[in-house]
């Protein structure tokens, strides 16, 4: 198969398993996006999809969120892990979007990243996910199954972002990230890995990738 073939292939496969797809994170706008996006770090969907309900009862907007004190949001959120660096990164950019963007959350990665505990990844997912704008968030799924499906040296997470832009249609991006992570979670775990069930990877998979399977399997 060429690049280009593989290439396809992924974009036909993930169509046909995901024709709808699911948001991972509960959010209702763009800034519970934003706040359910930076709580995620280290931390799974599933996690914080528990604990955002009960934030976002006491504050789902910035002007009520800067009411409550750093100390009231860390003891909300300590069960999604990293609650000190992340209660104090969701009061600061509550008042920095008050101060500076209207109450609003921007529609630029310089912006966004320009926030507190806002990093590149996070800014993508908002752009994506919130406004519609062309992005492709790499998540540690996401960089498993390029490397995987050798679309990527898989050197780190950035050369996995430019790669996969280059590879896959822009029109297609906002889709295919959510659809690769569903895929990696159901299909290509990192642990518990059944390359059986695995279609993808065992039809285009990096020879180095399968070799170590099989080995491992022996």
């Amino acid at each position: 198969m060429t690049k280009q073939e593989k290439v396809d292939f992924v974009i036909t496969t993930l169509k046909q398993l995901y024709p709808e797809i699911p948001i991972p994170l509960d959010h209702k706008d763009p800034y519970t996006l934003l706040i359910a996006v930076l709580m995620s770090a280290q931390s799974t969907d599933v996690r914080v999809n528990q604990i955002t309900p009960l934030l976002f009862e006491r504050a789902d907007n910035p002007y009520d969120m800067i009411k409550l004190s750093v100390e009231e949001i860390r003891e909300i959120i300590k069960p999604v892990g990293l609650s000190p660096m992340k209660s104090k990164g969701i009061h600061g950019l509550s008042h920095i979007l008050i101060d500076k963007h209207n109450g609003e959350v921007p529609k630029t990665y310089e912006e966004l990243e320009a926030l507190p505990a806002v990093g590149h990844k996070t800014a993508a997912v908002v752009l994506s996910q919130a406004f519609g704008i062309p992005a492709f968030p790499v998540d540690t799924h996401i960089h498993r199954l390029m490397y995987r499906w050798n679309l990527t040296n898989g050197k780190n997470v950035v050369q996995t972002e430019k790669d996969a832009k280059r590879l896959f249609p822009e029109e297609l991006w906002n889709d295919l990230h959510l659809q690769i992570i569903w895929y990696g979670r159901e299909y290509s775990p990192a642990r518990g890995w059944d390359l059986d069930k695995d279609i993808i990877t065992k039809t285009i998979g990096r020879k180095s990738v399968l070799d170590d399977y099989y080995k491992k399997k022996k």
